[in-house]
């Protein structure tokens, strides 16, 4: 069976929803009335193949796009694998890898991110973001404080003296590049493989079907032509 025979299951709605997080712009830029990047083009190929058309929402944060996942409010998405999402969210094989790492002050002692798990050290992250998630069960002596966005954790470690700010290292460095006097760590404490994701509630034939089209796109040129596009360096994985 073709793709395109489970979009009843698929997209039960006659359309496929498409969850946008722009809170991370390595997949996705733009604003909510013109989103844009690799994440709407890989959406549009999928429901292309499944015969129906991708009408997209837009949200601030993977948070946002978690917790609608719990109100039927999308049947496709884009977010990190990890565990303690599988409960209501299934997810194709990665299909980017992308790095978790940590922006400093220039004269900040830190040089890697072992670093700065120390008692007495504040960093900054997004409210349920994978890296939250991460360092919520990986850090031992540093306190996390969070913000409602990635963004948003930027301006409370700014803002607010933090030791550091937790995050995706292509936003981190844009912002230390326009904020002299800061710096991005060359190391990273994960590696965040991203995939695409449906409700864990679909048949597991469709489910089946749906990731295995994502595996014939990443063969194809579609994602690399995407992020070239977008002007994102990543690490595609195969």
């Amino acid at each position: 069976m073709s793709l395109a025979d489970h979009r009843r299951t698929l997209a039960p709605h006659g359309f496929l929803r498409v969850a946008i997080n722009l809170g991370n712009p390595v997949l996705a830029q733009g604003d909510a009335r013109s989103p844009r990047g690799p994440s709407l083009e890989l959406a549009t190929a999928l429901a292309q193949r499944m015969g129906v058309q991708a009408r997209f929402t837009c949200h601030d944060a993977a948070a946002s796009v978690v917790a609608a996942a719990g109100e039927d409010g999308w049947d496709l998405a884009f977010l990190a694998i990890d565990p303690a999402r599988a409960d209501r969210i299934a997810f194709s094989a990665p299909y980017v890898e992308i790095e978790g790492t940590y922006l400093v002050r220039e004269d900040s002692p830190a040089q890697q991110v072992a670093d700065l798990d120390r008692d007495g050290l504040r960093i900054a992250v997004g409210r349920g973001a994978a890296y939250d998630l991460f360092l919520s069960r990986e850090l031992r002596h540093a306190t996390i404080e969070r913000a409602d966005t990635s963004a948003a954790a930027i301006a409370l470690f700014d803002q607010h003296g933090l030791d550091a700010a937790a995050g995706v290292r292509q936003p981190l460095a844009a912002w230390a590049k326009a904020h002299p006097g800061h710096r991005v760590l060359a190391d990273r404490f994960t590696a965040i493989q991203q995939a695409v994701a449906a409700p864990a509630s679909r048949p597991a034939n469709a489910l089946r079907a749906l990731f295995e089209e994502v595996e014939a796109i990443k063969a194809g040129p579609v994602l690399e032509e995407a992020f070239a596009r977008a002007g994102q360096a990543v690490t595609l994985v195969q």
